[in-house]
């Protein structure tokens, strides 16, 4: 089995509507994600943006369809109740149609780009989103609004007043319940569980009913084992979800994960608009999509999506809607699994290959008017992919990371929206979904994605090519990401070849993630270049002798420095930068001092170098008869003066510590080494529970202290059999990253 990716107010928006009178309201059909409203009906000669669907979608005025004839207008105001890429994805296609937004934020999302993207803004609480985001009261009390998708959400939207643009009450109840073996009842009870589970057979997947994204999701793979993990998966899902409703599946081995994409309106009809594979996934949440799904024959394309209208149409949905499948590998056999009442993550990708603009189906269907297109009119052209960049540690398990974004550069997008079918044109086409800018803050609190980069090709091979070259150009500085290993994970020839599966990272983990090489030499001295020309000291007064004195070496006529760098994989290397002192060409020894003690070392020169700064971070140089640009960025470390600097060159990226002098680092309490058996918080986190006490004897692998950090929970466990020596740390404290939580002295009696 896979995850879900259910709802919950900030993983997906809602989408609500302020009924013009109170007295005539009318329930507004169901579409999809964001929290929507309106005060008045949108009038379309008031509006000098508004875009005619009629001539979005190529039909002449003379020639409009009889679906069409009294066409009802857009809303003029919506609120988008979410955060993040989404909410600013939302945004964009409200202020190209002329409807103006409102977002809400949580304290500490106040300067964040999709509050400044929209026309109005409001705050509704602390950074926690069960204080702010999953606080029904405060989105009511913002316009007369709501919080989690759920049936209770459209229920007591009614009783407000608010008409609910997301699927009906009914559609939510019923549309997500999966075929796969397993239990979906409400006795909740831990021991009933653990019965359902044994009757289904271990490996069983648990999940939590109103989850979404891998959150409120474990795998488990022995009875003794169950009970853990059903109370990590239930604590995570109702911090995130608000609820703590579970169910249990029987875990599929080899299974892809192939979903459909569906829209309904009001007046009966419903379409499929292809399907996507989201197989590739790791801590049970995708990170690459595609569509349309490889592999596929045309008879079984065309079966997906007849059995995806049906699932939609057996609920009477309304709006937009994604039907998932799991395919099991091992028996060759489709599997419904449920259905995601909302638009969802990855849906750019379905947007590239129909050149559609699913939010504007969205607002349409939720004004009331006919879907756009009938299913025969709707197009499939070439292939594209959906790259979530997070903000995450691969070799770390994929723990998510904190921090401030230093440095953002992406590739240039081609398009903002997707381009219409006819304007598909031979090159590939790039989109990039963020929602963040350089200089913000991502925090703990949320979802670690930074964006969504998306391409087009005119057929897989062109689109994938497109992807590598785009992630070979994006660059993140302040943050661990994943974008190496999405790298990595376009060019592994497994993926290349279409041979996806739920399992595909851990089944190739070690060719995704191979020990770390030793940077380049030309890399090195890029670096080393960068120091030399920023540390420069310049001048606007007239050169005279004593100007130039820093510069100077009375022993010869030559400005000898060196730097030492330490690498990735904790090589030192020495770099020895030699120039006149009037200037002119650098003259560079790399020097690797290897890791065995009284091996020989390794030396590289580059002679006759010219370099610059072409800017803050930019290093323009000739290295080995060869032009080339860099970005270096530069990034404050531990004690005072040592840094790291990360370089990016062509397709190459690699960062290296420059230390400070010994005498600072013993000023530093970075220099202080932990005990062996210390356990530090390996993020930023919030302490769930503290299962140990001082004195108390624990044994390899027992649970100790169980954090969460952005929506998700992180065991650690006693590295070795001893005895806690010291506890750092309580519940419901907010800790930083390398903080010793737990001393556990190892014993070797123990």
């Amino acid at each position: 089995m896979i995850p879900s990716s259910r709802t919950s107010a900030t993983a997906s928006a809602r989408v609500i509507s302020r009924a013009v009178r109170r007295s005539n309201r009318i329930r507004l059909p169901a579409t999809t994600s964001h929290i929507v409203f309106t005060s008045t009906q949108h009038v379309p000669s008031q509006s000098k943006n508004r875009v005619s669907p009629f001539g979005v979608r190529g039909f002449a005025a003379a020639s409009v369809p009889a679906r069409f004839l009294g066409h009802k207008p857009h809303f003029d105001k919506i609120l988008v109740a979410n955060r993040g890429e989404i909410a600013c994805r939302v945004i964009r296609t409200a202020k190209r149609l002329g409807i103006r937004t409102v977002a809400v934020y949580s304290e500490i999302d106040a300067d964040s780009l999709h509050v400044k993207m929209a026309d109005e803004a409001f705050c509704i609480g602390p950074a926690q989103s069960a204080e702010s985001y999953l606080r029904i009261d405060k989105i009511i009390e913002v316009c007369h609004r709501s919080g989690a998708q759920n049936a209770n959400f459209a229920e007591q939207l009614d009783k407000e007043g608010i008409a609910f643009i997301g699927p009906p009450a009914s559609a939510i109840t019923n549309a997500g319940v999966p075929c796969v073996p397993g239990y979906h009842g409400t006795n909740q009870d831990p021991q009933h569980l653990l019965y359902e589970a044994e009757k289904l057979g271990f490996p069983v997947l648990i999940k939590a009913v109103h989850g979404g994204g891998g959150k409120g999701m474990r795998t488990v793979r022995s009875a003794s084992a169950f009970l853990e993990a059903l109370e990590s998966a239930q604590r995570e899902a109702f911090k995130g979800f608000g609820n703590t409703a579970v169910l249990v599946e029987k875990f599929i081995e080899r299974p892809r994960h192939v979903e459909v994409q569906v829209f309904a309106d009001t007046t009966g009809n419903t379409v499929s608009l292809w399907e996507r594979d989201c197989s590739v996934q790791r801590r049970n949440q995708k990170i690459i999509e595609e569509a349309p799904a490889p592999g596929l024959s045309s008879e079984l394309r065309a079966d997906l999506g007849v059995k995806a209208v049906a699932a939609a149409k057996a609920v009477n949905y309304v709006g937009a809607g994604t039907v998932e499948f799991i395919f099991d590998k091992d028996t060759d056999r489709f599997y419904f699994m449920e259905m995601n009442t909302r638009l969802q993550v990855e849906h750019p990708v379905t947007e590239m290959i129909t050149g559609l603009d699913l939010v504007e189906w969205q607002l349409e269907v939720a004004a009331g008017n006919p879907l756009p297109l009938t299913q025969s009119q709707i197009p499939m052209v070439g292939h594209a992919f959906e790259a979530r960049i997070y903000a995450e540690k691969p070799r770390n398990d994929f723990l998510p990371d904190s921090g401030c974004l230093l440095h953002v550069s992406t590739p240039i997008p081609t398009h903002i929206f997707a381009p219409p079918v006819a304007a598909i044109s031979a090159a590939p086409a790039v989109r990039i979904e963020q929602g963040f800018s350089p200089g913000a803050q991502i925090g703990v609190f949320y979802d670690p994605m930074i964006a969504k980069l998306v391409v087009h090709g005119t057929d897989r091979a062109e689109a994938l090519r497109a992807l590598r070259v785009a992630l070979e150009e994006y660059q993140v500085v302040g943050v661990s990401t994943n974008i190496a290993f999405l790298r990595a994970l376009a060019g592994h020839p497994a993926f290349v070849a279409g041979e996806v599966e739920t399992g595909f990272i851990p089944k190739y983990r070690d060719e995704l993630l191979p020990p770390l090489a030793e940077p380049s030499a030309e890399l090195l001295a890029q670096a080393a270049l960068f120091l030399v020309l920023r540390d420069q000291p310049t001048s606007t007064h007239t050169a005279t002798p004593w100007t130039r004195l820093a510069a100077r070496r009375f022993g010869g006529d030559v400005h000898t420095r060196t730097i030492s760098f330490e690498t990735e994989t904790g090589t030192t290397v020495s770099m020895k930068i030699s120039r006149p002192p009037t200037g002119g060409l650098f003259d560079i020894v790399v020097q690797s001092m290897n890791a065995t003690p009284g091996s020989a070392t390794t030396a590289v020169e580059f002679r006759g170098v010219s370099a610059s700064l072409t800017g803050p971070t930019s290093l323009s140089a000739t290295l080995a008869d060869a032009v080339t640009r860099a970005t270096v960025v530069p990034q404050a470390h531990g004690a005072a003066g040592t840094e790291r600097l990360h370089i990016f060159s062509g397709a190459h990226a690699t960062t290296v510590l420059r230390r400070a002098p010994a005498w600072a680092e013993e000023l530093s309490a970075d220099a202080h080494s932990p005990a062996r058996g210390a356990l530090r918080a390996p993020m930023p986190s919030l302490v769930v529970e503290v299962r140990v006490a001082v004195g108390e004897r624990v044994e390899k692998g027992q649970a100790v202290v169980v954090l969460e950090s952005m929506k998700t929970e992180t065991v650690l466990r006693a590295p070795g059999d001893g005895v806690v020596k010291a506890i750092g740390c309580a519940k419901s404290e907010m800790v930083e990253e390398g903080r010793v939580l737990v001393d556990i002295e190892e014993n070797s009696e123990a």
